[in-house]
């Protein structure tokens, strides 16, 4: 009995450092995302599937509109956050440097929509390019989500195209995605600018045309960080095995996305059930191949970044980085 018993122990020990057994304590970690959009679809999906648990995390997932989410880490409230590199570029070359540790999602998900009686009194059709669709934006009143967020650079980005005084012929609304097509349809606002499903549901219902959709408007901007996972500068010296649990939980659920769309389109349905299905299928189609197959950081990606902070001058020339090192690390991503 006394070697059995030597046995079993030796048995259990040897399961504990299997990693596939679990971990002994879950690792509480705080998410900020910058908004309720399918941009953030990989980290919906590690909860609601299992993945965040799988590796020991115990996560919570806040909504803090555009630049708050950034704000939250860098003040400490948050752990990490989901965002695009336009955002976390302004904030490094402002003093903020934070550090990017994966990049889920390479072209943007932003996109421009405009009223569709707007869109018919300015001459605009499927052939018309860019340049001069975001004349039409002159004069006219166009709902964003946070500003200073990659919404609102986007705005001005397709306005600096079609040639416009970017802080004079366009007027802002800033507002949340859910009421942004309802204002639209009572002529409030000309137009909006946030992520999917939002602007499809605009267009799929013919209440307005895509005036810019940065998924295939501007393929000069590709590769783009527009999925970065950030946290503290110091937060993977001191709690590395947060850093490690995080990028793998969410680069398995990009696979998922990559690999298995239409049963990760299930699991949004739950998330997103107050919006029409179709228009929701309809959206998934872009998100969903948008998702990085290799999530590593990149330098074109970052470069690509803040050429967007550039154009919509929400960075001034004199502060560009002329360099990105320390800003990221691709050692978690395995």
């Amino acid at each position: 009995m006394f070697k059995h018993g030597h046995r079993a122990a030796a048995f259990a020990v040897l399961v504990g450092l299997i990693p596939t057994a679990g971990y002994a304590q879950d690792i509480e970690i705080l998410m900020a995302l910058p908004a309720p959009t399918l941009t953030f679809s990989s980290a919906f999906i590690a909860e609601d599937a299992g993945f965040y648990k799988k590796e020991g995390l115990k996560v919570s997932h806040r909504i803090l509109v555009g630049v708050a989410s950034p704000n939250a880490v860098i003040a400490g409230s948050a752990d990490f956050t989901i965002g695009t590199g336009p955002v976390f570029l302004r904030a490094a070359a402002a003093g903020q440097r934070m550090l990017a540790i994966a990049n889920l999602i390479d072209k943007p998900l932003v996109e421009l929509v405009l009223r569709k009686d707007v869109a018919d009194a300015a001459g605009i059709t499927d052939a018309t390019p860019l340049a001069e669709r975001a004349k039409a934006l002159k004069g006219k009143t166009i709902a964003i989500q946070g500003v200073g967020s990659i919404v609102h650079a986007w705005e001005r980005f397709v306005a600096s195209r079609g040639g416009l005084d970017i802080e004079k012929d366009v007027r802002i609304a800033p507002m949340d995605p859910p009421p942004m097509l309802a204002s639209m349809e009572t002529k409030a606002i000309d137009g909006f600018a946030t992520s999917l499903p939002f602007t499809t549901e605009a267009v799929v219902k013919g209440k307005a045309i895509m005036l810019a959709s940065g998924a295939s408007a501007a393929p000069e901007l590709l590769p783009f960080a527009y999925g970065l996972i950030y946290t503290r500068s110091d937060m993977c010296t001191k709690a590395r095995e947060k850093c490690e649990r995080v990028v793998r939980a969410l680069a398995t659920a990009n696979r998922f996305i990559l690999e298995k769309p239409d049963e990760a389109l299930e699991l949004l349905k739950k998330r997103f059930d107050k919006m029409d299905q179709q228009v929701l299928a309809a959206a998934w189609k872009t998100v969903a191949a948008a998702h990085a197959k290799d999530i590593r950081v990149t330098v074109p990606g970052l470069d690509h970044s803040q050429e967007v902070s550039l154009a919509a001058k929400l960075l001034d020339p004199k502060d560009t980085l002329k360099s990105f090192d320390g800003l990221y690390s691709n050692e978690f991503v395995r």
